[in-house]
């Protein structure tokens, strides 16, 4: 635990920050006046010393992207390296608030400073809005002592960045952590190539829950689009329609042709577990990694770290099946 002296406050965008249009809320700079006005009035919330940077452009993080990920990553290693940052407060909308958390989480391995994520369910100035408890929450946090690494911050609960959902739309309490089942052998170290310091490229991705009905051609389509990889979200403990030979095929096929096939289960307290039925076992057989209990932001952001950073599919499968930074482990 260690309190942050020298901050940086980097501002994406998202409700916390948003402003009254005629076409509906919508991102707004000036951000960095509001903090410093709602500080001088409310000098009971702790802080240290910050500076903030306006990450253009400013988004609905409905809209938030790879090369997004990419800019908040380099910005925050910058911060860090080259400014001597020892702490970075990340505001960002909350529809892909815990995506972003998971992202950097694989993103910024190895770098010796917290980074916390927040954000708001109605802009700061609005009524009752969750803006301002939300940032003097994690501004006291920082203040007071955190350990390293990527936390998602909000409601008053501060979560790890690997294992926060976005469970509600419209309460404040809308992130939380699923109690999926926790097992995994840690890495026992980090290459070179997954450290902070190793930049990524984007990487063709899809997300694809199983639903009764799929059809071999479907599936088919969609891993001809040119994906790299694919995180097939199956039933339960890890099964699927296992007695369709055809889209077992395209699935083994995939595999072959270099297409990284990863599995999630689609239950919100689910684990993968291929063994304990002969339908999840068929499924392992085509191919498929398991990712454990992790959730469908840390698998995805996991993916992305991984192929992006230039891993073969066989070296990034083995990274897969390893915890990295509490993703798969308790």
């Amino acid at each position: 635990m260690r309190a942050v002296k020298n901050l940086l406050v980097l501002y994406t965008g998202g409700t916390i920050g948003m402003l009254q249009t005629p076409q509906g809320l919508a991102p707004a700079s000036g951000f960095e006046a509001r903090l410093h006005d709602y500080l001088l009035a409310h000098p009971e919330v702790q802080a240290p010393d910050w500076r903030l940077l306006e990450l253009e452009p400013l988004l609905d993080s409905a809209n938030m992207q790879q090369a997004n990920w990419l800019a908040m990553r380099d910005a925050i290693v910058k911060a860090v390296v080259e400014d001597g940052h020892d702490g970075v407060l990340l505001l960002h909308g909350t529809d892909t608030l815990a995506y972003s958390a998971a992202a950097l989480s694989f993103l910024l391995l190895g770098l010796n400073v917290p980074v916390v994520l927040t954000g708001s369910m109605l802009p700061a100035g609005t009524p009752n809005s969750d803006a301002w408890d939300n940032l003097s929450g994690a501004l006291g946090i920082m203040a007071s002592g955190i350990e390293r690494g990527v936390h998602l911050f909000f409601n008053g609960a501060l979560l790890q960045g690997t294992r926060a959902s976005k469970l509600r739309s419209e309460a404040f309490d809308a992130f939380a952590v699923q109690p999926r089942h926790r097992e995994g052998v840690c890495a026992d170290s980090l290459p070179a190539t997954l450290d902070y310091r190793q930049r990524r490229t984007p990487v063709r991705l899809a997300v694809l829950p199983l639903f009764p009905g799929l059809q071999a051609e479907q599936l088919r389509g969609l891993l001809n689009s040119g994906i790299q990889g694919l995180l097939l979200e199956c039933y339960g403990s890890g099964t699927g329609p296992s007695d369709d030979a055809a889209l077992l095929q395209v699935l083994s096929e995939a595999r072959q042709q270099g297409v990284l096939l990863a599995a999630i289960s689609q239950c919100p307290q689910g684990s993968v577990l291929f063994d304990t039925y002969a339908a999840g076992s068929r499924l392992r057989d085509t191919g498929l990694v398991s990712g454990g209990g992790m959730t469908r932001e840390a698998a995805l952001g996991k993916l992305f770290a991984l192929l992006g950073a230039g891993l073969s599919v066989d070296e990034a499968e083995r990274w897969f099946a390893l915890d990295l930074c509490g993703e798969r482990a308790a």
